[in-house]
């Protein structure tokens, strides 16, 4: 899913999106409930309507800017005390209230709000995020919804197996539609990401959606669909174009840097995208180093692109039977480097 925070996939057009083929997006219900507002949104249609996008949207609760948004936030057992980080004016998110705002914006997902806990944290720190991410789920379990919307709950435990396995069966009790996994990312290196997956997912049902939250990288994704992972975000696909980064299949290439300057080739070789197929690094890098407008929409429409077709590729080796292959091929591509790791 690319990610639409502000109710925007950053650099693309809602029609750029559904021509890469995809079917669903993310928004933040934090950011839309401070600007523009969930009452505006609700006059204008709700958010399908508000930002022109007719296909699938998740909403993600707010509960990550409660790890990310540490200084600015107090937490209690009800809920979470905000300062805006726009202009200091004090809210409150809780249970409620994050399903409330989530059936006003009428997204397809609504995520239950849970306690993301930075990393490293202390076991007592990360006990006590569990049992508030399972208090307030149930509680958001009992929220009214827009119609027809699904809720997921959120697996929490820091890097501690038996609290994720235990948060995941306890929210399995609640019946939710999907189950996400949350607070993988946020720092740790990929071996303990990996282990936060699979202590998660063994505890959630086969027959509902699984979905690890803001994981990006391809080694990552492979490792995580073969523990039975079905469904990603991730802000790195237009944050790294911004960056001027490209995803290729051999890794990741600086179209900035000095070596692109006169290669007439393009992005990719035998990338189907627009870009690739009108422009050549030279000129991409031209616009990068020129600040223009169009180098930025290229590299993330590339990369939007790359990521589709990647996932494409996964379940076409999942149905002929080569997924041990493709998965061997993606162990070393693209590790991520620390600049990299997503922080919003």
């Amino acid at each position: 899913m690319p990610v639409g925070t502000q109710g925007t996939v950053k650099a693309m057009t809602p029609d750029e999106v559904k021509d890469l083929d995809y079917h669903i997006i993310l928004g933040n219900t934090y950011h839309l409930f401070l600007r523009p507002g969930v009452e505006l949104i609700e006059q204008c249609g709700g958010l399908h309507r508000f930002m022109g996008w007719d296909r699938a949207i998740l909403t993600d609760s707010g509960g990550f800017q409660v790890m990310s948004l540490a200084k600015l936030r107090r937490v209690t057992d009800e809920g979470v005390e905000f300062q805006s980080h726009l202009d200091g004016t004090r809210l409150f998110l809780g249970p409620k209230e994050a399903m409330e705002i989530q059936r006003r914006l009428g997204s397809d997902i609504a995520m239950v709000l849970d306690e993301c806990p930075p990393y490293p944290c202390a076991r007592e720190y990360a006990c006590q995020a569990v049992q508030r991410t399972l208090s307030w789920a149930a509680l958001c379990a009992r929220q009214p919804r827009a119609d027809g919307q699904w809720v997921f709950g959120i697996v929490q435990g820091s890097v501690y197996r038996d609290l994720r396995a235990s948060c995941a069966a306890e929210l399995v009790k609640l019946d939710f539609d999907g189950y996400a996994i949350g607070g993988v990312s946020v720092g740790e290196g990929p071996e303990l990401v990996a282990q936060g997956v699979a202590d998660s997912v063994d505890q959630l049902p086969w027959d509902r959606p699984r979905y690890l939250m803001g994981v990006g990288i391809f080694s990552q994704m492979v490792d995580a669909v073969a523990n039975g992972v079905d469904m990603f975000d991730c802000v790195l696909p237009t944050r790294l174009a911004r960056h001027g980064t490209a995803f290729t299949r051999a890794g990741r290439v600086a179209i900035k840097s000095a070596t692109c300057k006169a290669e007439q080739g393009p992005i990719e070789e035998d990338c189907g995208c627009y870009a690739c197929r009108q422009f050549s690094r030279a000129y991409v890098r031209h616009l990068l180093n020129a600040n223009e407008i169009l180098g930025l929409r290229l590299l993330a429409l590339h990369n939007l692109f790359r990521f589709r077709e990647f996932v494409g590729e996964m379940r076409a080796a999942i149905r002929a039977g080569t997924f041990a292959e493709f998965r061997a091929r993606y162990r070393d591509v693209d590790r991520i480097t620390p600049q990299d790791e997503p922080v919003d």
